[in-house]
């Protein structure tokens, strides 16, 4: 299991500039919570990399993530990366037990919604946004109404974490990758 194959699996599965765009995100702050955890960054990483690999293509619950793992295991992904994906969405039955699974749950929904904050801020920047903003986008139920707010609050409880501790530590991992993001800021080079 490499990142240099994990991309291709996305790139394969994925065409979407904005679903692509929402995994880098998500493995950032994985990486990150790696970092903080003591755990296997590269392993934390690809695993936020490829969560949502099979979403553009199945994107029902019937199919999403279970399509995916039928390609991960024919691939020979571990199995705590596949259980972990599994558990990211609620519908699966598999309940999230390790601290890569309650990450990858914690992580999610808010960097979507990280996203959508900075996307409409005037210079389209992670620079503007922090969690005061955030929590305020959070209460705005027609702002980026797709993004799950309980998923967000529950995520960071089953964390340990709090709330606003939590915004800020995955917008600073986003602010690393900002430029790759396309949140760099409109002026920025």
């Amino acid at each position: 299991m490499n990142r240099d194959a994990a991309w291709g699996l996305l790139t394969e599965h994925t065409p979407s500039e904005s679903l692509r765009k929402h995994a880098r995100a998500v493995e950032a702050c994985m990486r990150a919570y790696a970092r903080k955890f003591g755990e296997d960054e590269e392993k934390w990483g690809i695993t936020g990399l490829i969560h949502d690999f099979d979403y553009e293509r199945w994107p029902s619950a019937e199919d999403h993530p279970f399509r995916g793992n039928e390609i991960l295991t024919q691939l020979n992904y571990p199995e705590d990366v596949r259980r972990a994906i599994l558990s990211h969405a609620d519908y699966s039955g598999v309940k999230r037990e390790t601290p890569m699974e309650k990450t990858l749950y914690a992580c999610d929904e808010l960097a979507g919604l990280i996203t959508a904050a900075a996307l409409v801020k005037p210079n389209k920047s992670l620079a503007e946004v922090d969690a005061p903003s955030i929590r305020r986008k959070m209460k705005d139920k027609a702002f980026a109404r797709s993004v799950n707010r309980q998923d967000i609050i529950n995520g960071a409880a089953d964390l340990g974490v709090e709330l606003d501790q939590h915004i800020t530590f995955c917008i600073e991992a986003m602010r690393s990758i900002a430029s790759d993001l396309g949140l760099a800021g409109v002026n920025a080079g």
